[in-house]
């Protein structure tokens, strides 16, 4: 689809509408309920999607003033899909008692084929816009969900803004390894933690739709590269023997491992994240709880059960290294041991990396950020091309481009096989880039670099 080269009102003339998604029991009646009764100013339509042939959300959405739609039997994403235009189309007759839809579908439906009602119908596409899909997440037992549906991957996948709910039935250590596997699926959402889906009404409404500049204020690494481990820190050792006591926690084994580095460096250098990259790739080597080690190019892998554990590090010569690890330094603490007394250390400098999650390998998200101007007739051609035999797998692209011969920045979002750009304000000074974000299933990361930087000018 070729862009817009406008710069008229007529976007925000258009009414904005949140899809609430979230697999079954995750509290999106509940967010509901929270959003129609507070006080934010916005008369809202409110268009629900349940799976039977019975009512129940409308009668759990408690003392509304808002007009309320029910579509019953069937799910949103495929049988009632008409009934969602035709109800639409029925809401533009009368849109002067309303300015915000907010569309809560069931929790078996793929937000997709909802997203795209929003780019196909003509109608709908001048009156409407989408403002965000607000994903609920139900953090006491989404893993078991993500493993066993694909729906539940998807609606994360799809999601602008997630909300990590139920947080107060888990501990801290298992959400921050919980939001680590959602951004592996969806590194470009809003993650916000809740109880009982509460959260300031600024956070999930107008959101304008998909801004990257937001995105990356949330979640500055979004767009780096994806590692085997998730955190390096770069200590100086002396001579002598170090410890390493991991706390327990619910991973059977960890990786590791600790590379020398040339000369006294004050922050993690690349050239050891680069070894590392290839030593997390080599097979393991099983350290018994204990057991010494000498650092090196080589793979510790360490059991940790219900009672931690213990590796020993020997350092024969002087000098800095780099320990690079699987967990975060919360979870683990370093010692030096002198005869019988043993002392805490700390590193001169850390750094944490976006973590390559093993499982999930086939919904994830590949981020792009380079310098440059495209060509715009290479990139609507290759973009054609790659919706054409690859946008089924593509759920979500979305991104801010540098266009050759243009000042202003070119604003594109995409789902599955449908493409929507635009030239949006001036470049700044000195902000010219390309940021862009693919979301979807078996994404090949290489393939999809090469593809678009084939299409710089």
């Amino acid at each position: 689809m070729p862009p817009e080269k406008s710069h008229s009102n007529t976007s925000h003339q258009r009414i904005p509408v949140t899809i609430l998604t979230g697999f079954l029991g995750s509290g999106k009646t509940t967010l509901l309920n929270r959003i129609l009764h507070k006080n934010h100013g916005k008369r809202i339509a409110v268009i629900e999607n349940e799976f039977g042939e019975v009512g129940v959300d409308n009668d759990l959405v408690v003392g509304a003033k808002e007009e309320i739609f029910e579509m019953n039997n069937g799910c949103i994403c495929c049988t009632v899909r008409g009934d969602l235009i035709r109800i639409l189309n029925s809401l533009m007759e009368r849109r002067d008692r309303f300015d915000y839809i907010i569309i809560e579908t069931t929790g078996l439906a793929d937000p997709g084929p909802v997203v795209q009602t929003f780019f196909l119908e003509e109608t709908l596409k001048n009156a409407l816009t989408i403002d965000a899909v607000v994903t609920l997440v139900d953090a006491k037992f989404i893993e078991t969900h993500i493993d066993g549906n694909d729906k539940a991957k998807e609606q994360i996948a799809f999601a602008d803004v997630i909300l990590l709910n139920k947080a107060d039935l888990v501990d801290d250590t298992f959400l921050e390894k919980l939001e680590g596997r959602i951004r592996s699926v969806n590194a470009a959402a809003a993650i916000h933690r809740t109880v009982n889906a509460g959260i300031d009404m600024n956070k999930i409404l107008n959101q304008e739709g998909f801004k990257l500049d937001r995105a990356l204020s949330v979640s500055p690494d979004f767009l780096q590269p994806e590692y085997p481990f998730e955190w390096a820190g770069i200590y100086h050792f002396d001579s002598g023997t170090y410890e390493w006591v991991f706390k327990p926690g619910p991973d059977s084994f960890l990786n590791m491992a600790l590379i020398p580095v040339i000369g006294e460096p004050d922050k993690v250098p690349e050239s050891a994240i680069q070894a590392a990259d290839v030593v997390f790739s080599e097979p393991e080597h099983l350290v018994r709880p204990g057991t010494p080690v000498d650092p090196g190019l080589n793979l510790w892998r360490l059991r940790v059960g219900e009672n931690g554990a213990t590796v020993s590090l020997r350092i024969r010569k002087p000098g800095r290294y780099v320990l690079i690890c699987e967990h975060h330094a919360d979870e683990f603490e370093a010692r030096v041991c002198n005869g019988n007394e043993i002392e805490p250390i700390e590193p001169i400098a850390v750094q944490a990396f976006k973590h390559q999650h093993k499982h999930d390998q086939e919904v994830t998200s590949v981020g792009i950020s380079i310098p440059g101007d495209l060509d715009l007739e290479l990139l609507e051609t290759w973009l054609k091309v790659l919706l054409t035999t690859r946008g089924e797998d593509i759920f979500r692209m979305k991104g801010v481009l540098s266009i050759k011969n243009h000042s202003e920045r070119f604003i594109f979002q995409g789902v599955h096989m449908l493409f929507q750009g635009k030239f949006d304000r001036t470049w700044k000074e000195n902000e010219r880039r390309n940021n862009l974000v693919f979301i979807g299933r078996n994404l090949d990361r290489d393939f999809l670099n090469k593809g678009f930087k084939a299409c710089l000018a």
